[in-house]
């Protein structure tokens, strides 16, 4: 009796230095991917300081937008979730459509107001489609008798 409760002790330490170990590996992952996304937004920030004019705030805008993406993305990989799954959509929806708004900058008069209500009509697009692929499993689900 005592030699099993010595083996399942032993066993539970090595399990529980196992899952520690898993652990911090797993935050030294996600450590190294959120100083590779800061990188990379440094960067891409660099590049846009030889720009002027729109051109530069257009260009901030992307990067400042990949880095948010980038940031949703590398949290839905770690905590993978439906909600995180959907905040990645949103991510990339609200950079799409504040791009397209900067964008928008260089365009005057009426030019310019069909270029802005083209981008949010299909930023609302884009967030009604999030809505509906939100609502389908549920909505298949509801009626189901298994």
């Amino acid at each position: 009796m005592k030699i099993q409760l010595m083996s399942i002790a032993v066993a539970l330490a090595f399990a529980a230095g196992a899952a520690q170990a898993q652990n911090t590996s797993a935050r030294q992952v996600k450590n190294a991917d959120q100083d590779r996304i800061e990188a990379e937004y440094k960067a891409a920030k660099e590049r846009c300081d030889t720009m002027q004019g729109n051109a530069k705030d257009v260009c901030q805008k992307e990067a400042k937008g990949k880095e948010k993406v980038a940031k949703a993305e590398l949290d839905a990989k770690t905590n993978p979730s439906a909600a995180n799954q959907r905040k990645v959509q949103e991510a990339k929806a609200d950079v799409a459509y504040d791009v397209a708004k900067e964008r928008c900058e260089d365009k005057k008069g009426n030019d310019k107001d069909v270029c802005e209500k083209d981008a949010k009509a299909t930023h609302e697009r884009a967030k009604a489609d999030i809505k509906r692929a939100d609502a389908k499993p549920t909505s298949a689900g509801a009626g189901s008798t298994k």
